[in-house]
């Protein structure tokens, strides 16, 4: 398929107007006519996922994470982001993303259905959807499948999505029931889980004074990391390719968390 044709069908289903006003979805690098016969998903376009997108022959690198966030005053070698550009483009390797937009339409939604949270709506409204008037947002809060304590709620999120570890704020016998759940990073997702009621808020970079402050406000926390939640975007992408591109192979990144507890 040729790249415009398949950005145009992709940006069909998740609109670059979505994003934030500082994100930066879209084409980050490449040729956008070329043909696309292989693609390689991955979450962040890092060097492990460049190198994985060449090695195995990718036409296209698919990453959430946009390689591009901000103006960059050359492409050199020896700076990092030039490093990466130099890479994907002298090996013909296009570079797309999408985040903000991602996360809204479909991010937030699948996180909620992973975690099993019933009566859903959206934690953090954005705006409104130009064609059906209807509200979009990050995360959503609902009811979890039953009451549980904070520790059993950790335990859960670390089933459903494959975790080893998560970080914990409030007492692990604390009786939680109404959940907010937005993947990436949750800071700024505090207020609106407050003023929505919810009892514990599962997102992810929290630091020491975000979670001691949510906490002494009755809003319990688990930090999951912000690959932790998002590496479903992986696994979504593959099939969501697989059923509506039939025609183009995919190649998806290892699960492979950045860093390590020891």
């Amino acid at each position: 398929m040729n790249g415009k044709d398949l950005i145009r069908k992709l940006e069909e289903t998740y609109p670059k107007s979505y994003a934030e006003p500082w994100d930066n979805p879209g084409l980050q690098a490449g040729r956008s006519e070329k043909e696309i016969r292989k693609v390689y998903i991955a979450l962040d376009a890092n060097e492990e996922a460049i190198e994985g997108a060449i090695a195995k022959g990718a036409d296209l690198l698919l990453t959430h994470h946009p390689l591009l966030m901000s103006g960059i005053k050359r492409v050199a070698e020896e700076d990092l982001a030039g490093h990466r550009l130099i890479r994907l483009i002298a090996n013909d390797v296009t570079s797309y993303a999408m985040h903000t937009n991602y996360d809204i339409v479909t991010m937030a939604p699948l996180a909620s259905e992973i975690l099993g949270l019933t009566d859903a709506e959206i934690l953090a409204e954005t705006g409104s959807d130009p064609q059906t008037g209807e509200s979009i947002g990050f995360g959503r809060i609902g009811k979890l499948p039953a009451k549980m304590t904070l520790e059993a709620c950790a335990k859960l999120v670390k089933e459903k999505f494959g975790l080893e570890t998560v970080k914990i704020w409030g007492s692990p016998e604390t009786l939680v029931e109404r959940a907010a759940i937005s993947p990436g990073s949750g800071k700024s997702m505090i207020a609106d889980a407050l003023a929505k009621k919810a009892q514990v808020l599962i997102s992810g970079d929290f630091g020491h004074h975000e979670g001691l402050d949510a906490a002494d406000q009755g809003l319990c926390i688990i930090d999951a990391g912000h690959y932790g939640l998002e590496h479903i975007f992986i696994e979504h992408m593959a099939g969501y390719f697989q059923e509506h591109f039939p025609e183009i192979q995919v190649e998806k990144a290892p699960l492979h968390h950045p860093f390590q507890v020891i």
